[in-house]
């Protein structure tokens, strides 16, 4: 499938596979669903970016270049409650010098977000996640002054070699977290004497809590009405928005 050409035509396609379950969008695609969960991480985002005609990866940065637009697919309860904390991207450990918040990659990929809610089945496999209502988004001025509040506040310390300082539990909306296949993977960075050491990759990461709030104010109150699950047309997600009609709020 080609790239969408517009912001429209990408939440159209959004909006078209909303309400039906991930194994159901497989199938349409003719693709295989995955034999483990377990090994199952990604699969959901991947097959999603199938649907809407993502490029193929490339370049750091948004996942529809043309538009400037990054998907994100996040698994929220029957209530709509996030189940994870989203991944942002890697982050950098050397050569910071001269980075700033208007360059980062961080910036680049929540410019603008099309957010695809995947809602808990009844029988609690993942295959029969069911995809909700689309959500375009801008963080306001106010969520991205606490995004780069806390972006910066970590990449100070990287530069100043305190990186083994850095836990999950800082930052407001951003956390920063070890990201790799396993836990012998190492990347140059700066220690504190200036001098160079190995660490584990580490990974920019949305916090659960920031994304639940993100989705309330967008979609309301997130309690399902008669019918289904937040997002699946059968409710009120944003109290007025199904998952295959109205405009959703951006």
């Amino acid at each position: 499938m080609r790239a969408p050409a517009s912001e429209a035509e990408l939440l159209g396609r959004a909006r078209a596979i909303a309400g039906g379950t991930l194994a159901e969008l497989a199938d349409s695609l003719g693709l295989p669903l995955p034999g483990d969960p377990r090994r199952a991480k990604g699969w959901a985002g991947q097959l999603v970016e199938t649907a809407l005609g993502a490029p193929s990866a490339g370049e750091p940065g948004p996942d529809f270049p043309g538009l400037g637009i990054e998907l994100k697919t996040i698994p929220v309860t029957p209530a709509g409650r996030p189940r994870e904390s989203t991944w942002v991207c890697i982050a950098p450990m050397e050569d910071l010098t001269g980075l700033h918040w208007e360059r980062s990659l961080v910036r680049a990929k929540l410019a603008r977000v099309l957010w695809v809610p995947t809602v808990d089945g009844t029988d609690g496999g993942f295959q029969s996640r069911r995809i909700g209502a689309p959500l375009l988004w801008s963080p306001s001025p106010e969520e991205e002054a606490v995004i780069r509040a806390d972006w910066e506040e970590f990449i100070e310390d990287i530069a100043l070699g305190r990186i083994h300082t850095i836990t999950g539990r800082r930052g407001t909306a951003l956390q920063l977290r070890p990201k790799a296949a396993n836990a012998r993977e190492r990347n140059w960075t700066t220690d504190e004497d200036g001098g160079r050491t190995l660490a584990n990759p580490r990974g920019f990461y949305l916090r659960a809590s920031f994304t639940a709030a993100l989705l309330a104010r967008h979609f309301g109150a997130l309690r399902p009405a008669a019918g289904g699950p937040p997002g699946t047309g059968g409710e009120t997600v944003g109290a007025r928005v199904s998952a295959t009609g109205r405009d959703t709020p951006g």
